[in-house]
């Protein structure tokens, strides 16, 4: 009886006495990522005008950040490992305000997309040290599990702050992202006391070859959806980026399996409940980014909102999310994260399809409404057990790899997923309106741009049910298994 009393008193003096301070100061970071996300959704229709981008480039607001994220994340990730999780996460706060001030103050659409770009990058230093110090931080897995709903929550708390600061400071200041720079100074001051260095042991060496292969193979993939877009998948320099880029990354999958220190250990995907689990994360990105995007342009567009109106409009969204994150961590515990990721993929999935039935000038109520409580709810308690299944079991030397890996799926299917939906958006509009012949009235073009949406939506439904069949098929744990510390 003693010895048992002993060990639990260990197991308690090793807990960090303030880990929950360290979780609040990690969750708000992340929050300023997520708000970020959410000001330039409500900023860019009013950005397009204002710079004159065209409809076939305004994607690259999303994707520049997402493909510079994405692509850079896997190197972040050992970066983060092997250089301290705390001073990585400093230096990706204040290099994410720097770049944000570029983006906020850009007088053209190259010189956002450039500041996007930069985000991306620091974002890619940010994220895997944020959630590898959650990881390292809560050794205990009912802890852990419920330090990962909290910063769900807040995440989803984020993306309602920044609909809401996005709308104000579009609507009556200028559209911009320099709001951040505030956020992350005083963040990065409250994380010097609270937070503790760590990193994995062992050499210190990069697979740079890898970086450049999955950031090029990337880029080659999403210039290819965009040159569709706007030239037509008839030609031929649309299929020698689309082939170029699947070409780079299947390069980047071999080095991987032949370099002594790659960049993307496959030991970390080829188990089956983590390989399901970074699967179902791609495709649920690739379909939320691009549903996003599309009810912003019909709210502002369509239903004639302004900015601010907009952000408003958004808010059960987030709330959905809020939701689900807070009552689905408890749940995740009982149920098992497959049941809770299938069951929130289903609920996205509906909320999706109820978004085929829009309207062109009128429907926020009944249609927009209940999809987007739908979806929020959906994606929430997909999110709160995602990290549950992608860290479960996985080797100290790899936590910031597969922290990384969550958020690089989510991103690369940001970047592919508006750049494909935005391509069939236009093929779409510019066949409904090749089929009218004369002057286009306002009604007709506006007609026009929710049969865009509808085919938008319904790939953004196709890609949520493979998202469903990949957590439903690959997925084999029903419970949370206990994470190495």
């Amino acid at each position: 009886m003693t010895t048992e009393t002993d060990a639990v008193d260990r197991r308690v003096e090793a807990l960090d006495p303030r880990r929950w301070w360290a979780l609040t100061v990690i969750s708000v970071a992340t929050l300023m990522v997520v708000l970020d996300a959410s000001v330039i959704n409500i900023a860019l229709p009013h950005a397009q005008a204002e710079l004159d981008i065209s409809d076939a480039n305004r994607q690259w607001a999303v994707t520049a950040y997402a493909l510079a994220f994405g692509g850079l994340l896997l190197l972040g990730g050992r970066v983060v490992d092997f250089v301290g999780r705390k001073r990585v996460f400093l230096i990706g706060l204040v290099g994410f305000a720097a770049a944000s001030m570029l983006a906020g103050i850009a007088p053209n659409g190259m010189t956002l997309f450039a500041g996007r770009a930069l985000q991306g990058v620091f974002a890619a230093l940010l994220a895997p040290a944020a959630l590898s110090l959650i990881a390292v931080t809560f050794t205990e897995p009912r802890e852990r599990a419920k330090a990962f709903g909290v910063y769900g929550a807040l995440q989803g708390a984020g993306g309602a702050v920044g609909l809401i600061a996005g709308g104000l400071l579009t609507e009556y200041t200028s559209w911009c992202l320099f709001v951040n720079t505030p956020i992350a100074l005083a963040v990065a001051l409250a994380a010097l006391p609270v937070l503790k260095e760590s990193r994995a042991e062992g050499p210190r060496r990069y697979d740079i070859p890898g970086a450049l292969l999955v950031t090029t193979g990337l880029v080659a993939v999403v210039w290819g959806f965009t040159h569709a877009a706007e030239t037509g998948w008839s030609t031929p320099a649309t299929w020698l980026l689309l082939a170029a880029g699947l070409a780079l990354l299947a390069s980047f999958v071999l080095v991987e399996q032949r370099t002594a220190h790659p960049l993307l250990p496959l030991r970390v995907i080829w188990d089956r409940d983590r390989g399901g689990a970074f699967l179902a994360s791609l495709l649920i990105g690739a379909g939320m980014f691009g549903l996003l995007l599309f009810l912003t342009y019909y709210l502002q567009v369509n239903l004639g909102y302004q900015p601010l109106r907009a952000g408003l409009a958004f808010l059960p969204f987030s709330a959905g999310i809020i939701a689900a994150a807070t009552f689905g961590a408890p749940l995740g515990t009982r149920l098992g994260p497959k049941t809770l990721m299938t069951a929130g993929t289903a609920v996205t999935l509906a909320g999706t399809l109820v978004l085929t039935l829009l309207k062109p000038t009128e429907g926020y109520m009944t249609v927009v409404l209940p999809a987007m409580i739908l979806t929020g709810l959906g994606l929430g308690a997909f999110f709160v057990a995602l990290p549950n299944t992608a860290l479960a079991g996985i080797a100290p030397s790899d936590t910031g790899v597969a922290s990384a890996m969550i958020s690089t799926t989510q991103q690369v299917g940001g970047a592919v997923g508006p750049a494909l939906l935005n391509t069939l958006y236009v093929s779409a509009l510019t066949g409904f309106l090749a089929d009218r012949t004369g002057a286009v009235s306002q009604a007709v073009r506006l007609e026009g741009y929710v049969h865009g949406y509808r085919v938008a939506f319904l790939a953004s439904a196709a890609l949520f049910a493979l998202a469903l069949a990949a957590a439903g098929l690959l997925i084999t744990s029903r419970r949370t298994s206990a994470a190495t510390s």
